[in-house]
């Protein structure tokens, strides 16, 4: 099958390397040349685990091509995905004109019947708006009966472990009326649904909202979590406990109710405000919803009262270790992290900082640039040389063994700040570390 994917950022990469894999002929379109050329030579934009391998494998094999002419796009592809990034705009709201600058661009060129499927996030209606705008752009150039179908593709991938996401999906949204595109949809996922079904067609409004309402449903569990241990810390109890006596019932389950400093990332943030926008737009309050968005940017500030209870209100002159930068394992990705929430109150609060990411430092040193007060270092060990205190905001798995007698020794004052709850309270409290976890209620208890 020919298809055709707009927009090489996470989703698009993801969606055309692993189609690309499986054998179908997929052109990539970005409106960067810089980008575009990169990727031609194999270079990759983003940091995600297995994606490089499918890439240069596709690459070589001439299943997969790269172009900055969305005319040629239009003409590979009969599939023409749309998966091209809605940031938040001012009000919270999801900014889709680059999706309909797609729309628009696909009309201006379109010559036979296409389906366009929005991968993008979007809010409810946008189907119909790019639908408008294509019809336009047919109409002005006198086409306007040339057939296309517009559906909803939502996508379900989480940062870090996106390929296996899209490979192994535990179900594929498409939104349609239309038999045809139904067809078409099941002959781009055939390779997906062998040994099990698991297209789910509904219409396109509810599809729109259903990725909508997925993330909002994990960002409730995690605000859920995080203001049982904010509760469990005040009553001396302990959140891990908790959360494997709630985990265990069914109902309820394990995934994303592990307690920390709050999400991030280039989802869940932006897709909550955007619902929220949605809401207010039909005079409607999404009180829980409401809750869970501050929940979770009241969460942001808690590595940093944490240091302060540790160290004392002033912290002018103090060296604090960063352990993680990108808002989760396994990415670069440092967008709405928890590490610039912190990094920025203890810049404001006159600190220095030494940190250390295995993936996010080109972001970091993007974002800050050459700062007196950070200092970006080549490993963990570096991060807490002489440092007062160690504050570890992501989880990377080389953070989780450590030698607690060589930390002791690296660190002037003996304090750790776990905003991912990596280590034992009592094994630290053994080894002489002072150490403030989340929800963990002899972290409060000992300040």
């Amino acid at each position: 099958m020919r298809i055709t994917v707009f927009g090489t950022g996470y989703v698009g990469l993801v969606a055309a390397a692993c189609l690309a894999d499986v054998g179908h002929q997929v052109m990539c379109v970005d409106v960067v040349e810089s980008k575009i050329e990169g990727l031609k030579n194999g270079v990759m934009p983003i940091y995600e685990p297995g994606l490089e391998v499918l890439l240069n494998r596709s690459i070589a094999q001439e299943r997969l091509t790269f172009t900055v002419d969305t005319a040629a796009g239009v003409k590979h592809g009969m599939l023409l995905f749309i998966a091209v990034g809605t940031p938040s705009d001012e009000d919270g709201s999801a900014d889709v004109s680059y999706v309909l600058d797609v729309a628009r661009g696909i009309g201006e060129q379109m010559d036979s019947y296409k389906v366009v499927a929005i991968k993008s996030t979007v809010p409810v209606g946008t189907a119909g708006k790019v639908r408008e705008k294509i019809g336009e752009a047919l109409r002005g150039r006198g086409v306007a009966d040339l057939s296309f179908d517009v559906c909803s593709n939502p996508e379900f991938l989480k940062e870090g472990s996106a390929v296996w996401d899209f490979t192994k999906a535990a179900r594929i949204v498409v939104g349609t009326d239309s038999e045809r595109v139904r067809e078409l949809m099941r002959e781009c996922y055939a390779p997906y649904i062998r040994k099990q079904d698991k297209l789910i067609f509904m219409d396109v409004r509810s599809a729109e909202l259903t990725k909508y309402a997925a993330n909002a449903m994990l960002a409730t569990k995690i605000s859920f979590i995080n203001e049982i241990a904010n509760l469990a810390e005040r009553l001396g109890a302990d959140v891990e406990q908790v959360r494997r006596g709630i985990g265990s019932d069914p109902r309820i389950g394990y995934e994303f109710i592990y307690p920390g400093c709050g999400y991030g990332g280039s989802c869940f943030p932006k897709d909550l405000r955007a619902l929220l926008g949605t809401a207010e737009q039909i005079a409607y309050e999404p009180a829980l919803l409401r809750a869970v968005d501050e929940v979770n940017r009241r969460q942001r500030r808690v590595l940093f009262e944490k240091l302060r209870q540790a160290l004392g209100e002033d912290l002018r002159g103090k060296t604090i270790a960063v352990w993680g930068l990108a808002f989760k394992p396994n990415t670069s990705d440092m967008r709405e992290a928890p590490s610039r929430t912190l990094l920025e109150a203890l810049w404001e609060a006159g600190a220095r900082v030494q940190a250390y990411d295995p993936a996010a430092m080109k972001e970091a040193e993007h974002l800050y640039g050459e700062r007196a007060d950070l200092r970006l270092v080549g490993s963990r060990d570096d991060a807490v040389a002489a440092a007062d205190a160690l504050v570890i905001c992501t989880e990377w798995q080389e953070f989780r063994a450590v030698d607690l007698e060589w930390l002791g020794s690296q660190l002037c004052q003996q304090v750790v700040v776990d905003g991912r709850n990596l280590f034992d309270p009592q094994e630290m409290k053994r080894a002489g570390f002072r150490y403030y976890a989340v929800g963990r209620g002899d972290s409060l208890l000992q300040g």
